[in-house]
């Protein structure tokens, strides 16, 4: 491990690690949302939003630890990208429940529904993981599990990419159902993101 002659303020540790425990409540409140009735589904979105400004306020907490810290926990740049990462998991889940709501299509083929399994664990994974930035023990099995479930969302998005090419959907219906899945691989590609600035900076810190 590398020397250090200061101790650290493990303040942005905590908070990154506040962030991750967000996605979890995430990922259960999109899945709540696609589940739903059409009726129900706005009251839900408005507990998503809620989740999402909550999930701001830690990354914003988080800034402002890092503009006022002088010893930091590892590289600036790294808890930057790391913290927006985060957001971006947090953002790309509202921005798919919102599609659902907007677009509300009549039926969503059966791959939805790995998509979400995919997000819950991923969040719940990456949840876990994040208190191992203070020890950067055991980190190296979450980023292969995250790239794991992220191999299986790009299945189940192909998958339902050729069946909405099959000529079983209406047009219309097609893109209301492509904007969907489309949001939710963005939020699996989200997650990915984040277990790959965690093992640049184990890599960096090892």
């Amino acid at each position: 491990m590398r020397l250090r002659l200061t101790p650290r303020d493990t303040t942005i540790i905590d908070l990154i690690v506040q962030a991750g425990n967000a996605l979890v409540e995430g990922a259960d409140l999109l899945q709540a949302v696609i589940r739903a009735q059409a009726g129900d589904r706005p009251d839900l979105l408005l507990k998503v939003r809620d989740a999402e400004h909550a999930s701001d306020e830690i990354v914003h907490a988080t800034m402002r630890k890092l503009n006022t810290t002088f010893v930091t926990p590892f590289d600036r740049e790294d808890i930057y990208a790391l913290s927006s990462a985060l957001d971006d998991c947090m953002d790309n889940m509202e921005a798919a429940a919102d599609m659902v709501v907007l677009a509300n299509p009549a039926k969503l083929p059966d791959g939805v529904e790995i998509q979400l399994s995919v997000l819950q664990q991923q969040a719940a994974v990456t949840a876990a993981a994040l208190p191992g930035l203070h020890t950067m023990k055991g980190l190296e099995e979450y980023w292969v599990e995250i790239n794991r479930l992220e191999n299986d969302a790009d299945e189940a998005y192909r998958d339902m990419l050729a069946e909405l090419f099959s000529g079983a959907y209406q047009p219309l219906e097609l893109l209301k159902v492509r904007e969907v899945i489309d949001a939710l691989e963005d939020a699996a590609d989200a997650f990915e993101l984040v277990s790959h600035h965690v093992e640049t900076i184990a890599v960096k810190e090892s």
